[in-house]
């Protein structure tokens, strides 16, 4: 099974690019994986936060295929711990050809986006930047890999 995280924008912060780097080039030791950016809009000012949205959904649609299995990282979505990611992931290497993450824009995400969505996943009631979000998940990818393989990365 394919793997795709696809986030919105360029990752700014250099420590943040090296981890995301190194967890991505981790995970492709267990998994294809693969991480895609879709460019930041230009000119917002002239924009709603609504239409940014909007925009962003569409470019993301785009990439989208219709046997993807899709999960938005929100604020809303389902809690899991490492362990119960591990077990959800490896279901879905059975059941699905791709599975793509989607780390949304500052705004979130649009109603076409969300109507798209298979699932919706948190990875806490706290409140991360968008920046961080992306580090956060793919080391989380990684260690469900590990958990899955039973390799000692991960502690109970």
């Amino acid at each position: 099974m394919k793997t795709e995280l696809i986030f919105i924008g360029k990752t700014q912060n250099k420590h943040f690019i090296a981890g995301i780097e190194d967890y991505a080039e981790r995970i492709s030791h267990y998994i294809p994986f693969e991480i895609k950016v879709i460019p930041e809009l230009k000119n917002t000012k002239n924009l709603s936060e609504n239409q940014q949205k909007e925009k962003e959904g569409e470019m993301l649609m785009k990439m989208l295929q219709p046997s993807d299995w899709v999960v938005l990282m929100d604020e809303h979505g389902k809690e899991l711990r490492s362990v119960e990611l591990a077990s959800w992931l490896q279901n879905k290497q059975n059941t699905a050809r791709k599975l793509v993450f989607v780390i949304g824009g500052p705004y979130g995400f649009s109603p076409e986006i969300y109507q798209r969505a298979d699932e919706k996943l948190s990875l806490s009631r706290m409140t991360f930047s968008h920046q961080m979000v992306r580090l956060i998940m793919t080391e989380q990818i990684y260690r469900a890999c590990t958990i899955i393989k039973g390799e000692p990365y991960h502690h109970e």
